[in-house]
């Protein structure tokens, strides 16, 4: 069962005749850097091997080292283990996602208890109806320095920890604590404390592991009116879920759903790290995490916080842009080095600080991995509009991104160009995975940038920055489309079932098309029959969670509507983790491993809210894509651009009534579902079926069926 708080996480899992809580902290990290100088080996010189047709040694300079070097690498923290081999067995184990409590009980009659603390850097366990049966906790430390052999799993983990080569850490046990400090890398330590006491048949203890800094935690006492802070625990998690509901007739999916929002809840937190790849729920199997645990940029990081905004989580969201904030400064010394121009970029693997990790380098130092970010500070933006979070970081950010981007590109025949070109998998890392030509995927993220650059300068009241910006935006070439719809780049159409959507972003998340225009949806329809004749055997989970939010933009709800189901049933474990390849023995793909993480099942969430609630094109459109046999469903407090508030009710077939709260004001563009509608009484006559009102701050509508 997983547990956490944004910094500290646990998985509580039985191993053996032990109950064991898998210890992680979001912050621990080996940050010793295994990249060559990129000065010297820049984007230039990469064009110039790729020209040569020399790419070997580029795989061996800047593709190597992510595989051979154990670091730079997410880092585990540890484990507690109790022995329950004399409790009886395990009759229940549930997670309360209402209140991130997980409860087991036994045979015997004991019961244990944990949870994470939601805003305290603090682990709470207890046992309860212990009698004579005496359970203290162990502390399992991981062997950095010894010769245990990582786990073959298929879960894709990387070498075993010992090849970190850290000193052997200290455990100091008294009667009632454990602490534990261990060695890393250059001075760095991380510390493990335990503290517990007994009350007559219940034991009770707290844990928690710090950073570079001795660990402390109260100690517990029965006299305190809440000795664990669970009325603020409890507290935190109720307004977490006050934010929004959703309320469908698939069981399936909206339980999938909600145990989503529950993970967002336990990965994302103001001041702690943006989600890695497994956030704060790091293996415990003596060997690095999959793909290191890092921030992937790629898809990885992007998609997991898509469901924030609509979900009205946006301090959750927040996280990303404060993290992307927080290493700026790195991403600006990487820019220079790496691409040699200024402005703003970000690697595609990177670390906890910023800097550059290597790997397949069309995408690990892509040009256009921060027009991708850059999004999620226009979304922040638009879905809050926060004045103060436009002036101190949206309209910089991405103003400064869209100035490396014009850096990097040149004009040819009056049309702008991009040295080398990638899409995300395509190709792999070979030679052939470079472009001379715009990919749709790069192409797609530079139009998108430079579009809100404009915007966000015209807010800004700059017109001769928007008029820049829309000049650059003018000498991007079209998409590469065909009978195919979009192709991969020019000359490569889609051939083979690919698990990465990076053709498709103009549709989802960029938003560029619209199916709604006639030119538009015949790309949109012919790119969906390609995808569809070539199959999802090459797909992984977050492949079907990407395609529900396509085909949902293209209202296309019953197709959508399976790609979730399958997501839900295929895709993921017992625990609702995302475990990337088929568990089903390859029923719908041909990856069938099991690595952890957690794109797939925040894009999933959103994949749900784009069927109830989109914001398109400058209007909101309620109820968009319904599937056809849902004859009633509903949602409370989804969130749209213009930071509007909307709640719907669909009953018996129809749509009953729209209620939008207009947080901010200003003008409501709104599609409500098919029939009239009335506000405040008056009949309602849309012009291209929007309706349009001018609202202000804090104002209530509500919109009315009729009949």
């Amino acid at each position: 069962m997983p547990l956490g708080n944004g910094m500290l996480g646990a998985l509580i899992w039985g191993k053996g005749d032990k109950l064991r809580l898998s210890l992680d902290r979001a912050d621990l990290w080996d940050e010793r850097q295994a990249m060559p100088d990129l000065n010297r080996y820049n984007f230039k010189w990469v064009q110039q091997q790729v020209d040569k047709k020399e790419y070997g040694i580029v795989q061996q300079t800047l593709d190597a080292p992510y595989d051979t070097k154990p670091y730079p690498t997410k880092l585990p923290a540890g484990a507690i283990e109790f022995n329950i081999s004399r409790l009886g067995k395990v009759i229940s184990n549930v997670l309360d996602i209402k209140t991130a409590l997980n409860t087991v009980k036994f045979e015997s009659g004991v019961v244990f208890n944990c949870y994470i603390h939601a805003t305290k850097n603090q682990g709470f366990f207890g046992f309860e109806n212990l009698k004579d049966t005496d359970v203290l906790p162990e502390l399992i430390v991981h062997n950095y320095a010894g010769n245990e052999k990582a786990t073959n799993d298929n879960t894709h983990a990387g070498q075993g920890l010992q090849k970190l080569g850290y000193a052997k850490g200290e455990v100091i046990k008294t009667a009632n604590t454990i602490r534990y400090r261990q060695p890393v890398y250059d001075g760095h330590f991380y510390e493990i404390l335990i503290r517990w006491t007994k009350m007559g048949n219940k034991l009770i203890g707290l844990w928690t592991v710090t950073k570079d800094a001795p660990a402390d935690i109260p100690a517990i006492s029965e006299k305190a009116k809440e000795p664990t802070g669970w009325d603020s625990h409890v507290k935190w998690w109720a307004e977490f879920w006050n934010k929004s509901s959703i309320s469908i007739p698939d069981e399936l999916v909206q339980r999938q759903y909600y145990l989503e929002q529950y993970k967002l809840g336990s990965v994302a937190r103001k001041g702690a790290p943006a989600i890695t790849l497994q956030a704060v729920w790091t293996a415990d199997n003596a060997s690095l995490p999959p793909w290191k645990g890092d921030f992937h940029n790629d898809l990885n990081t992007q998609l997991s916080y898509w469901p924030t905004y609509t979900s009205n989580h946006l301090a959750e969201g927040k996280t990303f842009t404060d993290w992307l904030w927080k290493v700026k400064g790195e991403s600006e010394k990487y820019t220079k080095a790496y691409f040699g121009v200024d402005g703003i970029n970000i690697p595609g693997v990177v670390t906890l600080s910023g800097y550059p990790m290597g790997g397949w380098i069309q995408y690990s130092q892509s040009p256009t991995v921060g027009a991708w970010c850059a999004q999620h500070f226009y979304w922040q933006w638009k879905y809050s509009m926060d004045p103060q979070f436009f002036k101190e970081q949206a309209y910089p950010y991405i103003t400064q991104s869209a100035k490396f981007l014009e850096g990097i590109t040149f004009l040819q025949n009056g049309v702008r160009k991009l040295p080398l070109s990638s899409s995300p998998e395509y190709n792999d890392n070979a030679i052939t995975a470079w472009f001379k030509e715009w990919s749709n995927f790069d192409l797609g993220l530079a139009k998108f940038l430079f579009k809100a650059a404009a915007e966000v300068s015209q807010v800004k009241g700059d017109k001769a920055g928007q008029e820049h910006w829309l000049t650059i935006l003018s000498q991007l070439p079209d998409f590469e489309t065909n009978e195919t719809g979009f192709a991969v780049a020019p000359g490569q159409n889609l051939t083979s079932s690919h698990r990465h959507m990076s053709p498709y972003m103009a549709i989802y998340p960029l938003a560029l098309l619209d199916v709604n225009r006639p030119e538009d949806k015949i790309r949109i329809i012919n790119s969906f029959k390609q995808l569809e004749a070539k199959g999802t055997k090459g797909w992984c989970g977050y492949s079907f969670s990407w395609m529900a939010c396509l085909y949902a933009r293209a209202y296309e709800a019953d197709k959508a509507i399976k790609q979730l189901q399958i997501f839900a049933s295929n895709f993921c474990s017992a625990n609702s983790f995302h475990l990337n390849g088929d568990q089903k023995g390859g029923q719908y793909s041909g990856f069938t491993y099991r690595p952890f993480t957690l794109e797939g099942n925040f894009a999933f969430a959103q994949g749900v809210n784009e069927l109830l609630l989109q914001s398109r094109g400058g209007y909101i459109e309620v109820f968009p894509s319904i599937p056809g046999n849902w004859s009633n469903c509903s949602f409370k407090n989804l969130r749209a651009e213009g930071a509007f508030l909307v709640s719907a009710t669909y009953k018996n077939g129809k749509a009953m009534y729209v209620r939008v709260v207009a947080e901010k004001g200003g003008r409501l563009n709104i599609k409500l579902p098919k029939g009239a509608f009335t506000l405040a009484g008056k009949k309602l006559k849309p012009q291209n079926n929007i309706v349009s009102v001018n609202t202000k701050a804090r104002q209530k509508l509500v919109f009315v069926a009729k009949g």
